[in-house]
């Protein structure tokens, strides 16, 4: 048995590190070397899970191109499992500006074809392996969520900045049992959002990461929605790129560990951390923080007891 199927949401992001988020009156301007990274929602899930620890398998469409290569070669070179169909279309890509404080500006290029689906001879066998299926929001796999809930599979996804109305996000949003999505999109209307979603869907769970200002949290029988402030990374932040995904795969993990009666509090804690983290390294999936690192920050963080007003302190 795998614990953890993640299906769906590889690519490769270009990182361009700038100044500030904002084009310049020029035609030119200097910056510091450009590379490729692996990345995307769905491959920050499966190598951060398998960081982790946590038996890990990949599904999704690649391309034979260049992108396709990098991909393929990171997942053999972590050990991580997967099994990919070819990409008619090639293999996703983003354009990302990373200023000098970290923050990110993506320009995402989502080039499957809007018919593709996935075979079902291809991926419910896996299904059938796996404890838990993460599911990123590609229209391909649209078609499984009934599924999976008609087989009890628990589930997961990552909406990243849905703004809470557009409908294109509904069958994630209202499908799954636990959903995540950044404060971005919806600040002011954060709390309304996560009741909705529980409300409207059959989320055990919502969470609204709010990147310096912590998370938020509502637990289908937890009452209110819980704000927990963020965790103040050891080293200074260079890159936001995959903070969210490393947050989501150490608070699924944490609940993955501790059954249904699991601490909320255990768990959005491993979330701020392993997302301080991820901010402390530059590009999107280069480095995801391993179970013993998560462990001994987590023990840290709670003997300093409840967190001053600017947050915990991870010395």
């Amino acid at each position: 048995m795998d614990d953890v199927l993640v299906i769906g949401g590889s690519g490769v992001d270009t990182i361009v590190r700038v100044e500030r988020l904002e084009v310049p009156d020029q035609d030119l301007l200097h910056v510091e070397p450009v590379y490729d990274y692996v990345a995307h929602s769905g491959t920050g899930y499966a190598l951060g899970f398998h960081a982790l620890g946590r038996r890990t398998t990949f599904v999704d469409y690649l391309g034979d191109d260049p992108q396709g290569g990098l991909l393929r070669a990171r997942f053999r070179g972590a050990g991580v499992a997967f099994e990919t169909l070819p990409a008619p279309n090639g293999t996703p890509r983003s354009v990302n500006l990373v200023d000098a404080e970290g923050r990110r500006f993506s320009f995402y290029d989502g080039r499957h074809p809007a018919d593709l689906l996935l075979p079902p001879e291809f991926v419910l066998p896996r299904v059938e392996r796996a404890r838990h299926v993460h599911l990123s929001r590609a229209h391909f796999t649209r078609d499984l969520l009934d599924e999976l809930e008609r087989r009890g599979v628990p589930t997961s996804t990552d909406l990243h900045a849905w703004d809470g109305d557009d409908p294109s996000a509904a069958p994630w949003a209202f499908g799954t049992d636990f959903v995540f999505l950044s404060a971005a999109g919806i600040q002011g209307r954060v709390p309304e959002v996560l009741r909705m979603i529980l409300a409207k869907g059959r989320a055990r769970v919502a969470v609204a990461t709010d990147g310096s200002r912590g998370c938020h949290v509502l637990a289908r029988d937890g009452g209110e929605v819980r704000h927990y402030p963020a965790v103040t990374p050891p080293s200074p932040v260079v890159d936001s790129n995959g903070a969210g995904d490393a947050f989501a795969t150490a608070f699924l993990h944490t609940w993955l560990g501790s059954g249904p009666d699991a601490d909320l509090d255990q768990c959005a804690l491993a979330g701020l951390v392993a997302g301080a983290f991820a901010c402390t390294h530059h590009g999107t999936a280069e480095r995801h923080i391993t179970a013993a690192e998560l462990a001994a920050a987590v023990d840290e963080i709670r003997r300093q007891g409840p967190p001053d007003p600017a947050g915990w302190r991870w010395s």
